[in-house]
Order: C-alpha cells, then sequence, then structure tokens
C-alpha cells in the first residue's frame, strides 16, 4: 500500500520540492548579502514574495495534494479495488494521510526555515522600529510566514481538501470549495483568534509631537485619529485617544480642527501639525495603546500551531466517520 501511494502521489510531491529547491538557491544566494544593512528598500520584492510563497504552499497542497488524493480514486473506482484485497479500508486510508501529511508538514517545514533564515536581518531591524515604515515579525502578514505556524497550515490544508473531496466527490468541485475554505480560514483566525489566544497588553502613553506618527481626516470631518509610536516589535490591536475620563474620544475635539490647513493654504512645516496635534495632552487626552509584545512571538507560534493541529485532527476524525459511508 506505501508503494501504491507513493506512485501515486510522487509527481505532485516531486514538483513542489522542485519549486522549493529553487526558491532555496535565491535565498542562499541573496540572504548573506542581508546582513549588516540598516536599509532593505530594494528587496521588498523579494521580501513581499516570500509571504507570498508560503502562502501559497497550503493551497497548493490542499487544492493539487489533498483533494485529488482520494477524490481520484472514488471518481475512478480504484478504490473499490484496493480495499478488494488484503488492504481495509482504514489501513488505506491512514497510509494515504499519513503519507500525504508527513511530507506536507516537511515541504512546510523547509520553506519556513529557508524563508526566516533569508528574512532573519529585515526581522530583526523591524523588531527595533516603533514607527509604522516596517512590519514586524508578529504583524498578522508577517507571523504567518515565518516559525513553526506553517507546519500547521500545510497539515490543515492537506486534510481539509481530503475531507471536502471525501464530502463531495467531484475533483474539480472540492478544489474550489477547499480553496475558498482554506481562505477564509487563514484570513479569519488572524483576525478573530490570534489576537485572544494570549490576552493582549494595554498602555497609555502622553501625546507627544514627536510621538505622533499618522494622522488621519478629510475635507468634510475634519481629523478623525492620530496614531503615536508603536512598542518595539510589537502586533498593536488598538491606537486609540481617550479623554481624561477614559473614554475613547470619537469625534475628536473640535480645538483639533483647527491644526488642519485651511483649503488654499499651503503645507504647514515640517512638525508643525504634530505639535498642534499634541495639545491634546494639554487637556487631558491620551493614547491608548492595546497590542501583544514583540516577546510573545513564538508563544503565539505555539499556540495557534495547536490550533491548527487540533483542526487537523478534528477532519481526520471526520474523514474515518465518513469513510464508513463510501461505496
Amino acid at each position: 500500500m506505501t508503494w501504491l501511494t507513493w506512485r501515486q502521489f510522487r509527481i505532485p510531491a516531486l514538483s513542489v520540492f522542485a519549486g522549493l529547491i529553487a526558491i532555496a538557491v535565491v535565498l542562499a544566494i541573496t540572504g548573506p548579502e542581508l546582513v549588516g544593512r540598516t536599509s532593505f528598500s530594494d528587496e521588498d520584492v523579494l521580501f513581499q514574495g516570500t509571504i507570498l510563497v508560503l502562502y501559497l504552499l497550503p493551497a497548493v497542497i490542499g487544492v493539487f495534494w489533498g483533494v485529488p488524493m482520494i477524490t481520484r480514486e472514488l471518481e475512478s473506482g480504484t478504490h473499490s479495488l484496493v480495499w478488494n484485497q488484503t488492504v481495509t479500508r482504514k489501513q488505506w486510508l491512514t497510509t494515504k494521510l499519513g503519507f500525504g501529511l508527513l511530507t506536507a508538514m516537511l515541504a512546510a517545514a523547509v520553506l519556513s526555515v529557508a524563508v526566516s533564515w533569508w528574512a532573519s536581518p529585515i526581522d530583526a531591524l523591524a523588531a527595533a522600529q516603533t514607527s509604522r515604515g516596517m512590519l514586524s515579525r508578529l504583524s498578522p502578514v508577517v507571523f504567518g510566514a515565518r516559525g513553526i505556524v506553517p507546519i500547521g497550515y500545510a497539515a490543515f490544508a492537506l486534510v481539509l481538501g481530503v475531507a471536502i473531496g471525501m464530502l463531495l466527490k467531484r475533483t474539480v468541485a472540492a478544489m474550489a470549495v477547499t480553496l475558498v475554505t482554506l481562505a477564509a480560514v487563514l484570513l479569519l483566525v488572524p483576525s478573530f483568534v490570534r489576537p485572544y489566544l494570549l490576552p493582549p497588553q494595554t498602555q497609555t502613553v502622553a501625546i507627544v509631537g514627536k510621538d505622533v506618527t499618522n494622522i488621519t481626516g478629510n475635507d468634510k470631518e475634519g481629523i478623525t485619529e492620530i496614531g503615536v509610536r508603536n512598542p518595539p516589535g510589537a502586533w498593536v490591536l488598538t491606537n486609540e485617544t481617550v479623554d481624561p475620563a477614559g473614554n475613547v474620544a470619537d469625534p475628536l475635539p473640535s480645538f483639533v480642527q483647527d491644526c488642519s490647513p485651511r483649503p488654499g493654504e499651503g503645507p504647514p512645516p515640517r512638525g508643525a501639525l504634530e505639535d498642534c496635534i499634541a495639545q491634546l495632552g494639554t487637556h487631558g487626552y491620551q493614547q491608548r495603546l492595546t497590542y501583544q509584545p514583540g516577546s510573545r512571538f513564538w508563544p503565539l507560534q505555539w499556540l495557534e500551531l495547536a490550533l491548527y493541529l487540533a483542526m487537523t485532527a478534528l477532519l481526520t476524525w471526520f474523514c474515518f466517520r465518513r469513510l464508513r459511508h463510501l461505496s
């Protein structure tokens, strides 16, 4: 059964690993050039490309490994031939899932190690930044392309594809549903689950002109919100202005609106707008930050990996339950 599984699985697996080798070669060539640098603006394309590849890998595994692994046999009827030999249904599914999971997790681990090594100088610099110029490795987009969580994504994607394939029994339809479902999970978890895997910290800071990093507004409502410097390497969930009573200032007080240039006026001198905004502090206003500190990167990595492995185990249980109803 193991030999048969390898025969059926070798072309998709070898294709992916060939791509991983090509990516690893590029990273190995360009990686040493990043050490010791203090600016990485010329590496934006490759930096974003590595993130994209790590999110595409689970999609490829789920759609092109997971779905055909079972659905192709259900459509062609070859599963019945195997079951009529000495191989039981559970042995058949266990071998396929076991082989697929090990290969998928290995592929994700190899790619994540290569990308995390290549991006380590960039991540180190971003961890020391307090402005919004660079994305720290704890930020939602980068977090999923670092460390050990890609292993959980790959395992979940593979079993998700198998489960949906067993449910729909149609390869093309199962591929589409798998892709949409996986994308939804990868979007929902960072927004609604990851921020609360550990209780976020709260910090209230004074509003000082040099610390104001962004001012948002429009012609109709004027200045609507401001932001101050983030704690180094942190993932900031909220950056909001509070009044002396501790309530969120929405909208900002009217005296702040005089800070914005009037129609027809040129841009204010550098720093003048921020210094004007800082008068909020003289009226008792402060900035409240809710965030996950950078030191929680690895605890959050382990917790999210455990979450995806738990979902993988649940889907695996469903696959074995569904196996009883296949003919």
